[in-house]
């Protein structure tokens, strides 16, 4: 006969592993996408914070707006767009150069930080393989920091565009005067396909090596990461007396294709126009970047498997 004390133990052990059972991959994926916006915040303050900074200092340069309008009326329509969406460009690039650095710090630490800290024996006592975890990391990256920072801009743009009508209201000017120059839902729609096809996915590869130097790196993953990049490229050099390495990464991280959009520091309206074309989806760079992303999260899966806390 069993006894109850010994009963109580097994049942509960059983009732666990029941539990377990019932949680779905997708579940778990969830929950560690939740557990990296929890320990990561920065993932949404810095945008949030950038977005303010521009905002009060969007909102000083404001004194200047009716007597820009009126000397805008005298330009040609071309001019006048310009004019008038210049602020508007600037909030987004702001916002995409602070993704872009949030995106490579949270890379080099989310790896290493948790094995610097130990609290990688606790995250691996959960039923949560290494491939859910990695996976879940490099999904912030490539696609939740592109949306956060899309959805900032776009409340950013909005806040600009109330506060800049009740400017030129209170000054006597109709607010269709900068309306009408401002095609917003254009904008936001290749904005969108700017920041999550080229900054998300273009960029892939770069996120993914990050992760995997973060997962093998005992110290100084930032130094990891660059360094063996920078021997590459100066061996081939001095022993070949050619730069293709070199040229590799900037076409990477200057956008390959997509770097003929800009003209200048501003963006143009017709900047990421191309993107809303096959042309991005059938690029040869883009499915080789996602190849080359997918090695590196098979080795960082792989040596966060093994490899223990520092």
């Amino acid at each position: 006969m069993t006894n109850p004390s010994n009963a109580m133990p097994e049942a509960r052990i059983a009732s666990e592993t029941v539990a377990r059972a019932d949680i779905s991959a997708a579940h778990r994926f969830y929950w560690s996408v939740r557990r990296e916006l929890w320990e990561y915040r920065s993932i949404y303050i810095a945008p949030l914070a950038a977005a303010a900074i521009f905002l009060v200092g969007f909102l000083i340069g404001m004194v200047h707006l009716p007597g820009k309008i009126r000397a805008g009326l005298a330009l040609d329509a071309m001019r006048q767009n310009e004019l008038l969406q210049q602020p508007y460009h600037f909030s987004e690039l702001l916002l995409m150069a602070t993704f872009l650095i949030v995106a490579g710090i949270y890379c080099l630490d989310a790896l290493y930080g948790e094995r610097r800290d130990r609290s990688i024996l606790f995250w691996k006592s959960l039923p949560v393989s290494d491939f859910t975890t990695v996976l879940a990391k490099a999904c912030i990256p490539i696609v939740i920091l592109p949306l956060v920072a899309f959805v900032i801009t776009v409340i950013t743009q909005c806040i600009m565009t109330i506060l800049s009508s009740a400017v030129l209201v209170a000054n006597g000017l109709h607010p269709a005067i900068l309306l009408n120059h401002l095609p917003l839902f254009r904008m936001w729609s290749m904005l969108f396909a700017h920041i999550v096809g080229f900054h998300g996915f273009w960029y892939a590869p770069i996120y993914c090596w990050f992760l995997f130097v973060s997962a093998w790196a005992r110290r100084a993953p930032f130094l990891w990461a660059t360094l063996p990049l920078l021997t590459i490229g100066v061996v081939e050099k001095i022993a070949f007396d050619t730069s293709h390495f070199g040229a590799l990464l900037r076409s990477r991280f200057a956008g390959g294709p997509e770097s003929q959009s800009f003209t200048g520091t501003v963006p143009t309206m017709d900047a990421a126009a191309h993107l809303h074309s096959a042309q991005f989806l059938i690029s040869p760079g883009l499915w080789i970047g996602l190849a080359v992303a997918a090695a590196f999260l098979a080795g960082a899966v792989r040596l966060r498997r093994y490899r223990g806390p520092l």
